[in-house]
């Protein structure tokens, strides 16, 4: 053990301690008690145990009193619907010295490696949610029991830009196999950190057996007693230390240069580790974990990792310049214009959100009944999966209606518009529904990039029009830019983020410029890289350029994704407003208007080339770029228009840009987004002269 109890408190002295209690139970069956061990850090579920050095210390200190009373066996559960969720990442931000930095990660293991090699038999009670540090803890013991209302099980380290640090890359893979272990280590943290459920914990044999919540405890103690007694002996499967295993880090390698191109050292330790685990020597297994999160945690992509966290988890919940919530309106109807894809979308997140009725209109009755089919198909579809009861599905489908008269919209409290892109056609739409709506129902638009003062501009209530900008697809992206109109009040601002908020979205506030925050500044940075194709720039090195930052998809991959259209028409919009900045590209004009998708097409075996009837129709220069420099001019055009959006206040901070790529561009948090980026690799200081952030956030402190 590592630290004391005065040096854990003077390690981390904010730390919300984690404490551990040991208590004697009698269990029948057994002429022993058990020793039960109980973590709890004082607070409800929503704050959840970790791990900083007290509570590592606490936990110490416990399996010291379950040690000396000799038990039958030792336990170890959480507080209600808690487990643990892992190292108090809190604290790991303030950390400056890297002897601190060792100390933490060695003392993890000292104390959880008790468990382990235990000859007093040791079991996890995980009686809710199980993470990165907690799931190692749980880990550590001989046993395992689940209790079935457990709402998140992961690793979700990877994706933070670490790896497994407390015993997990070893353990996990010589209890569940390597391949199974490489999903829930990498793969699953890699997709945008997907959580397990009861069911496939326990199929995977993390756990051996799954207890209903209500006695979740007496039964797990009933249960520990059997295998004290040898009336169950849990199940192990036979772990394959051959061609499996290197096929299994054979994907895991694959799965990290697909997904990062190296550029998050967090992924890359966890397949070596992972690697390493195939000899089962935990001295050797743990001395690299150990090493491996020493250096991690004084690295500044790390500390970029630890920013995105704060940002989805606490800045996200709290949007900067957000009104205060009493002013929202209450939305007991909401009104659709528009029954194309996007607004059937939009409808099925409000009425699963929201519960209340919804009604779509559109120019005629077949797109109508189309886009409420849409809807009605997709419940049926939730139905089918189990995530909706019979009774449940019936009734939102009941909610859903269609109608061709905006009549219709005469009590809804909230109607939003997904119409054609074009000025005039949402102005007249927006006319059109002043004329149906009650006063105080507010009006939004869901336009990506037209101004919403504009659009606002010939109404007799301009002041109850928002933006309400959602990304595609809606059900998957998280972020919601909710733009304020020069003469949108406070009351329209609340009810907005009210109703994002319901429909779990996270919200930025963003003011009324040209395509907002997302678009504006992916289409800066993809106008750069198509600016490079014109000069001469080959396709394939163009496009490949941006790979070192770790990007979900190369530029040309996102156009083919958004639709060359769209792009081209939010491209227009910008030039109209930045001509300096945002220049036309001929080509793309010509790629539209042939009707092409995309640039890339693929052969059967799923080989990529160029399209050569997009190579033929695109006229390119004589001044080829490397894929370094057309890095450093995309990289220095969004340097440039984040600090540019950030003098005209489109936001409050570097931070909500961040947030906003992040979870509407599905950015890597192992970059901090895009700004922390920027700061470490001195882009910021070439192009604007400073960085964007103040030393010690997103990077090292200095001690």
């Amino acid at each position: 053990m590592t630290f004391t109890a005065e040096e854990a408190k003077a390690a981390f002295p904010d730390e919300v301690v984690t404490h551990a209690v040991t208590r004697l139970v009698k269990v029948p069956g057994l002429e022993k008690p058990v020793a039960l061990i109980t973590l709890d850090n004082g607070h409800d579920h929503t704050r959840p145990n970790t791990f900083g050095p007290q509570g590592l210390v606490s936990l110490n200190a416990a399996l010291d009193v379950a040690f000396e009373a000799e038990p039958a066996a030792i336990a170890v559960t959480g507080k209600p619907f808690i487990f643990a969720v892992g190292a108090d990442l809190s604290g790991v931000e303030a950390v400056s010295d890297p002897k601190l930095a060792r100390e933490i990660a060695q003392t993890g293991h000292d104390v959880f490696r008790r468990l382990t090699e235990s000859k007093i038999p040791t079991f996890g009670f995980v009686n809710g949610a199980v993470m990165g540090g907690g799931l190692e803890l749980a880990l550590s013991c001989h046993y395992r029991t689940l209790s079935e209302n457990t709402a998140a099980i992961a690793f979700p380290e990877v994706f933070l830009g670490l790896f497994p640090g407390w015993g997990g890359t070893q353990l996990l893979p010589n209890l569940i196999g390597a391949d199974a272990a490489v999903t829930v280590i990498i793969e699953n943290a890699l997709a945008q950190n997907k959580m397990l459920n009861v069911k496939q914990a326990a199929e995977l044999g993390i756990v051996d057996a799954v207890f209903g919540s209500a006695d979740y405890l007496e039964q797990s103690l009933l249960w520990l007693a059997k295998v004290v007694n040898g009336e169950i002996t849990p199940e192990r499967r036979e772990i394959d230390r051959g061609s499996a295993w290197d096929a299994a880090i054979a994907r895991a390698k694959s799965i990290v240069d697909g997904r990062t191109h190296g550029a998050s050292p967090g992924a890359t330790k966890a397949v070596e580790l992972l690697e390493l685990a195939k000899e089962n020597d935990l001295d050797r297994g743990y001395a690299a974990e150990t090493e491996g999160l020493a250096e991690l945690l004084m690295s500044d992509v790390l500390r970029a990792g630890l920013y995105s966290f704060n940002l989805v988890n606490k800045r996200a919940k709290r949007p900067a310049g957000a009104p205060d919530k009493s002013l929202a309106r209450k939305v007991n109807k909401v009104g659709i214009v528009g029954a194309g894809l996007m607004a059937s979308q939009l409808a099925l997140l409000f009425v699963r959100r929201l519960k209340v009725p919804v009604v779509l209109t559109d120019v005629d009755q077949e797109r109508v009944d189309k886009g409420v089919g849409y809807v009605h198909a997709e419940i049926d579809k939730l139905l089918g999966k189990k995530r909706l009861s019979p009774d449940g599905a019936n009734r939102l489908k009941a909610l859903v209606t269609g109608s061709l008269d905006k009549a219709a919209f005469a009590d809804a409290d909230f109607v939003i518009e997904a119409v054609f892109e074009e000025l005039g056609v949402k102005q007249q739409v927006f006319a059109e529904l002043e004329q149906h709506v009650k006063p105080e129902a507010i009006l939004a638009t869901n336009t990506s990039s037209l101004s919403i003062t504009a659009m606002a501009s010939k109404l007799q209530h301009p002041e109850r029009v928002v933006g309400f900008h959602f990304f595609n697809p809606v059900a998957v992206l998280p972020l919601l830019e909710i733009v304020r109109g020069e003469k949108t009040d406070d009351a329209a601002l609340a009810t907005a983020f009210s109703v994002g908020k319901q429909l779990k979205k996270s919200s930025v506030l963003v003011k009324d410029a040209s395509a907002f925050v997302v678009n504006r500044l992916l289409l800066r940075f993809l106008g750069e890289v198509l600016v490079t194709v014109d000069e001469g720039t080959p396709f394939e090195v163009a496009d490949k350029a941006l790979e070192p930052l770790g990007l979900p998809m190369t530029p040309l991959t996102l156009m083919q994704l958004v639709g060359p259209a769209i792009a081209l028409h939010v491209g227009e919009t910008l030039h109209e407003a930045f001509p300096d900045r945002f220049t036309l590209s001929e080509n793309l004009a010509k790629f539209v208007k042939a009707g092409k998708k995309g640039v890339w097409i693929w052969d059967a075996q799923g080989n990529q080339s160029a399209d050569p009837e997009v190579v033929e129709l695109w006229t390119q220069g004589d001044k080829p770029s490397t894929s370094e420099e057309v890095r450093d001019r995309a990289l220095s055009a969004i340097a440039e228009e984040i600090r540019i959006m950030l003098d005209e206040g489109v936001v409050a901070e570097a931070q909500d840009i961040d947030l906003c790529l992040i979870l509407g561009a599905g950015w890597p948090f192992w970059n901090g987004g895009i700004t922390p980026y920027l700061d470490r690799s001195g882009v910021s200081e070439r192009v604007n002269g400073k960085p964007f952030l103040a030393p010690g956030v997103a990077s090292v402190p200095t001690a």
